[in-house]
C-alpha cells in the first residue's frame, strides 16, 4: 500500500471542501456585511467565524496574514490559542540579533510594561518567553485592549496568535485522526515494484528515481563525504539501524555521523519546556532522512542520496503541518541550532504551513546569515487542490524550493505537487502512469521499504545532490553550489514560472 506523505492532505480537503460546500466561506451579499461587521465592532469571535475570515481571505488572495485582520478578530484567535501572542519587534527586517542590543532590549522592556499595564499585572508577574537570538517574544495576554496596545507601538513587526489552530473545529476538539495522518504520517512499509529498483554494489537498492538525475554516475565523482545535512522534520524512527548504529553500514564511511535531536514540545501548555525526544512518531523524518543519507548498505535496502553524507536530525515538529505553537517553536528552534553549527552547509525541510509563520521565518532569515543552504517543499495536497500556490516556506527569498514530477515526456507535476514561480527545481518522484509507484525508501523499520512521493522526497533529494556538490568542491560558497546546481538543470538559463530550472542532472553537477 503506499505511504501517504502528502503535506497538507487533511489541512488543505477540509479548506477547499469548505469552499466547494460554501459552508465557510459567504455564498450571499448577507453573508458578506455579515463577516464585515464582526470585524468591525469588538466582539469576541467563535473558532468557526475566525477561521471564515481566513477561508474567505484564502480563497480570494491565496494568502493570509494576521496583519491584516481586525483587532478583535487578531484577540479572539489569541484568547483560543491559550492566551498567547507571538511578538516580533524591531525595525522591519530586523529577525534576529548578534550579541546584547540596548536599543532592542529597550523595545522589549516597552513590550512587557504596555502588557503589564494593560493587563493590571506587574511585569514579574507577567508570563512570557523571550528568545536570546530572534528578535521574539510570547506573551500572556487576555483583553482586546492589550492588543490595541501593542499595535500602536511602532517597533513591532508582527502579532500573532501562535497558539491558535486553524483546523480545529468550531467544538474546540482537534481534527479527526484520518485528518491528521494524512498529513505526513505513516510507519508502514511497502512491497517494491521491481521495476522500481536496481541493485548496486554491495547490496544497495537504488531507487528508479534516481537514475533519472544520474546519481549513480555523480557517485564516481562524489558521496557527500565530509558535507552535513541538517534534517528539520519528525525525527528518526529508533527501530532503523541503517539511519542509527548501522549508519556506516556497507560501502559507507564508517566514521561519518548521524546526530539526532529535539525540540518538539509534547504539551498542552506554551509555557511548557518538557522536550518530547528525537525519535519519530510519525514516519516522515524517517523517510526523509533516508532519501537524503542512508547508507550504500549490503542489506537489499535502498541507499540515500548522498550516501557518505553526515546526518544532523531535528524532531522539531509532530507532523508535517506545523498548525501548532510547539511545532512553530520547534522548528524555529532547530534552525537556530543548525544555523550556529559551522558543520552544517545544507538544511532540508520538507514541513510547512498555508501561510507565513513569523518565528520560523525569523529563524531562517537567520540561518540564512550564515550561509546555510535551504531547501523547502513547495507543497504537497490532494489531487484536487494542489493548485494551492507555493507553501511557506518555500515562498521566502532565503529557501529554494522544490516540486515533485512525474516522469512524462514533458513536465508534469505529482498528483499531488504544487508548483508556481518560486520553484527553483524538480525531481522525477513519481510514475506517471501510477502514482503508487513513487520513490523507494527505507522503511520505518529494520526490516522494511517504503514509497514516498510528493514534494518532501523531491526537496530531500535535491539536499542529498547540493551534498554531492558540496563534497566535490568543499571551498565553494552558497552561492556557488546554487549557481551549479542551476547550471545543471534542464531548463537553464531560462526559468519556467512553473517549474523553475526543472530536473537536475548530478553528474553534470559534479563534474
Amino acid at each position: 500500500m503506499k505511504k501517504t506523505l502528502a503535506i497538507f492532505a487533511g489541512a488543505f480537503l477540509l479548506f477547499f471542501t469548505s469552499c466547494t460546500r460554501d459552508e465557510n466561506l459567504p455564498t450571499s451579499i448577507e453573508e458578506e456585511n455579515a463577516i464585515l461587521e464582526i470585524q468591525e465592532s469588538d466582539t469576541f469571535l467563535t473558532i468557526e467565524e475566525i477561521n471564515a475570515i481566513i477561508d474567505k481571505t484564502l480563497f480570494e488572495k491565496g494568502t493570509f496574514s494576521w496583519d491584516d485582520v481586525a483587532d478583535n478578530v487578531l484577540w479572539s484567535a489569541v484568547v483560543h490559542g491559550n492566551e498567547m501572542i507571538t511578538v516580533g519587534y524591531g525595525d522591519k527586517g530586523e529577525s534576529f540579533r548578534i550579541g546584547k542590543d540596548s536599543r532592542l532590549e529597550s523595545i522589549q522592556d516597552d513590550i512587557l510594561t504596555t502588557v503589564a499595564t494593560s493587563e493590571q499585572q506587574t511585569k514579574n508577574e507577567l508570563k512570557y518567553l523571550s528568545d536570546d537570538v530572534l528578535n521574539v517574544i510570547d506573551i500572556h495576554v487576555t483583553t482586546l485592549e492589550t492588543i490595541k496596545s501593542l499595535k500602536a507601538i511602532s517597533s513591532i513587526r508582527y502579532l500573532e496568535p501562535n497558539g491558535y489552530s486553524y483546523f480545529t473545529s468550531k467544538t474546540d476538539t482537534p481534527v479527526s485522526e484520518q485528518s491528521r495522518s494524512s498529513s505526513g504520517c505513516g510507519m508502514s512499509g511497502a512491497s517494491l515494484n521491481t521495476n522500481d529498483y536496481r541493485t548496486v554494489t554491495p547490496g544497495s537498492l537504488v531507487s528508479w528515481t534516481f537514475d533519472n538525475h544520474n546519481i549513480t554516475q555523480a557517485w564516481t565523482q562524489s558521496t557527500g563525504a565530509g558535507i552535513t545535512i541538517g534534517v528539520i522534520d519528525t525525527g528518526i524512527s529508533p527501530n532503523q539501524p541503517l539511519l542509527n548504529a548501522n549508519f556506516g553500514d556497507g560501502m559507507s564511511i564508517d566514521s561519518r555521523t548521524v546526530e539526532k535531536y529535539g525540540t518538539y514540545i509534547d504539551s498542552p501548555w506554551w509555557w511548557s519546556n518538557n522536550l518530547d525526544g528525537p525519535n519519530d512518531k510519525c514516519g516522515h523524518g524517517t523517510s526523509m532522512a533516508a532519501t537524503a543519507t542512508a547508507p550504500r548498505n549490503n542489506d537489499n535496502r535502498p541507499v540515500g542520496v548522498a550516501y557518505d553524507a553526515n546526518l544532523i536530525s531535528y524532531r522539531g515538529t509532530e507532523d508535517v503541518l506545523l498548525n501548532d505553537y510547539h511545532e512553530r517553536k520547534g522548528v524555529s528552534n532547530a534552525l537556530r541550532a543548525l544555523a550556529d553549527r559551522d558543520d552544517v552547509k545544507i538544511i532540508s525541510m520538507s514541513i510547512g504551513y498555508l501561510w507565513s509563520i513569523g518565528n520560523v521565518k525569523d529563524a531562517v532569515r537567520y540561518a540564512y546569515s550564515k550561509g546555510k543552504l535551504i531547501f523547502a517543499a513547495g507543497g504537497t495536497s490532494t489531487a484536487i487542490t494542489n493548485s494551492y500556490p507555493v507553501i511557506f516556506p518555500a515562498s521566502m527569498s532565503e529557501a529554494i524550493a522544490v516540486t515533485g514530477v512525474t516522469d512524462a515526456s514533458t513536465y508534469k507535476r505529482c498528483d499531488t505537487c504544487h508548483s508556481g514561480p518560486q520553484i527553483e527545481f524538480t525531481i522525477i518522484m513519481e510514475r506517471d502512469n501510477n502514482n503508487d509507484r513513487t520513490s523507494a525508501v527505507l522503511g520505518f523499520y529494520g526490516g522494511d521499504n517504503d514509497y514516498v512521493g510528493g514534494s518532501s522526497v523531491a526537496t530531500a533529494t535535491t539536499a542529498g545532490i547540493a551534498a554531492l556538490v558540496w563534497a566535490k568542491y568543499p571551498n565553494w560558497s552558497r552561492s556557488q553550489v546554487l549557481t551549479r546546481l542551476r547550471q545543471s538543470s534542464a531548463l537553464y538559463p531560462n526559468k519556467s514560472n512553473t517549474f523553475g530550472y526543472g530536473n537536475i542532472d548530478a553528474n553534470q553537477a559534479v563534474q
